[in-house]
């Protein structure tokens, strides 16, 4: 008898979920709030408790080619950056053409997840749904996947701003905002300038008669499009990630500041940040400023009345609303608590997955983390992780080994990041992808692929790291992966033809210089191989 796994949520974590159990043997049951699939990417007029919410105009900010599901790309004629009903509709196709709806409970509320008795010898776990007409129902799972979303409840830290009681205006959080309408004319500030900051900031000084945007540590902003318009996360190979990791810090830090200040100066504009943190995907923000539609301001230290005092001093009168993009926390009420936490309060994971407080590995949460990447892959990568240990495929190392690894990945991300929280959340996209398809079996060998299948060897290394090199082998090996990897810029242009455009020779000259340039690097690669073996290794 197959072994049954709960799956807490019907977004496309959870939807990658259902599909990883079915290809490793296991019994999926899926539990969903709502009515419909799509959990975030789902829009709803008008916010519902409990549940992710996102504004009218939200376009993702990662491209299609590196966010798809590994064995299953997105249409050619979908644009690079969509929008997020299109992303929807992917999900939909995702979910028929793998036949995962049949094993969603829809209306379910999951009411708690508790260890059995026997916990410690069977780790099973029972859980607790209540339906629609309120018939609540116990079942016994073998594993249970948290794929309920980190974005559910809004963190509005009102006692951090003094005088906040005093504001007349409205208030919101950016979970309840939808379009800048309500905005029309006003004088606005906008608190967070984190992507969803940025983007509302932009679309309300559209409309609003003064916009200001408030920050305490500033971001980097980067544009959706690089070098000849093609999108910006496709420079992500692990060519590029190699040299990440080699470099020393303060060489990478300068050349990577020098990188995001091509566009614009951040220092000129009031955006440089204090400390090393991820980008801000956004690609108006600069314009509003230049054209003054939109200010920065440091944080907010107070509120008097309708005016707002910034800590350099600076006063705005007259505001009429706050919007606060100040994020969100992360709330399992279905679980039981526990000694769950690290010292900066969150819950700890090894490799952002398995609780390390409990003794048997059969709980799994998904998606809980952030990285300069795509979540997408790294979700999938998780849950065909995790499947393959509720399944008895892989093993987990001792308790005593995770804690470490856990705390060392932590000290070294605090070295990069001032935030607590940014440092427990934050993963290298390639690396931590690549650390977890080890322990599946799936990483893709450079070398032998150099050796045996040249043409395809120099676009894993040197082209995009786009999920379905993570499907040329081993456990869940898709025969379509090495096609879908050559053909994967020919996806990236199809929605650009919409003009037909006569075709320029290429110059001779130009092939030669690429050719004697490729051997080149062969040759730099031979010797990074030396000092770096376990890149090449399965």
């Amino acid at each position: 008898m197959a072994r049954r796994v709960a799956v807490i949520g019907g977004g496309c974590s959870g939807l990658t979920c259902i599909k990883c159990c079915l290809d490793e043997g296991l019994e999926p049951v899926c539990f969903e709030s709502s009515d419909d699939i799509g959990g975030l990417w789902r829009f709803k007029e008008t916010p519902e408790a409990e549940r992710s919410s996102m504004y009218r105009s939200l376009v993702v900010n990662t491209s299609k080619e590196m966010m798809c599901f590994s064995d299953f790309p997105m249409p050619a004629h979908y644009p690079n950056y969509m929008h997020h009903s299109m992303f929807l509709n992917y999900l939909r196709l995702y979910a028929e053409h793998f036949d995962l709806l049949k094993y969603i409970h829809f209306q379910t509320t999951v009411l708690s997840v508790r260890q059995r008795h026997d916990f410690s010898h069977t780790g099973q776990w029972e859980v607790v749904t209540e339906n629609r007409d309120g018939h609540k129902e116990t079942q016994v799972f073998d594993g249970v996947f948290v794929c309920s979303g980190s974005f559910t409840h809004p963190v509005t830290p009102l006692s951090a701003f003094p005088g906040i009681d005093t504001f007349p205006g409205k208030c919101c959080h950016s979970w309840e905002y939808k379009d800048p309408h309500p905005f029309h004319g006003k004088r606005v500030v906008v608190i967070g300038i984190g992507n969803s900051g940025g983007d509302i900031a932009v679309e309300i000084s559209r409309v609003a008669e003064r916009t200001f945007l408030s920050t305490r540590d500033g971001a980097w902003i980067v544009s959706r499009s690089s070098t000849r318009g093609l999108p910006l996360d496709m420079q992500l190979t692990r060519l590029n990630s190699l040299l990440m990791q080699v470099l020393p810090r303060p060489l990478l830090n300068w050349a990577l500041e020098r990188l995001y200040n091509q566009k614009f100066n951040h220092r000129l504009y009031g955006l440089q940040p204090s400390h090393s943190q991820p980008p801000v995907t956004n690609d108006d923000l600069p314009e509003r400023i230049l054209q003054g539609a939109l200010q920065v301001k440091p944080n907010v230290r107070e509120f008097r009345g309708s005016t707002v005092v910034f800590d350099d001093e600076a006063v705005e009168d007259g505001i009429d609303a706050v919007v606060f993009c100040t994020g969100y926390r992360a709330s399992f009420p279905f679980l039981l608590s526990s000694e769950n936490n690290n010292p900066v309060g969150e819950v700890s994971l090894y490799r952002r997955v398995f609780p390390l407080y409990i003794e048997r590995p059969t709980l799994a949460f998904v998606g809980l983390l952030t990285s300069f990447g795509p979540l997408m892959p790294i979700m999938e990568m998780q849950a065909r992780w995790a499947t393959r240990v509720f399944a008895g495929l892989n093993q987990l190392p001792p308790l005593s080994i995770m804690h470490k690894i856990t705390e060392k990945d932590w000290k070294a991300n605090m070295k990069r990041y001032s935030c607590p929280k940014k440092a427990v959340h934050f993963v290298d996209y390639i690396p931590y992808l690549d650390s977890i398809a080890r322990e599946i079996g799936v990483h893709p060998n450079c070398l032998w692929l150099f050796l045996t299948d040249p043409g395809l060897g120099l676009r894993v290394l040197f082209g995009p790291c786009t999920p379905y090199q993570f499907r040329l082998h081993g456990p869940g090996q898709w025969d379509g992966a090495r096609q879908a990897i050559l053909t994967q810029w020919e996806r990236v242009a199809q929605p650009f033809k919409t003009r037909p455009i006569p075709e320029h020779k290429t110059s001779g000259l130009r092939y030669w210089l690429s050719l004697a340039g490729g051997v080149m690097v062969i040759f730099a690669l031979i010797e990074l191989q030396k000092r770096n073996k376990p890149f090449f290794s399965t």
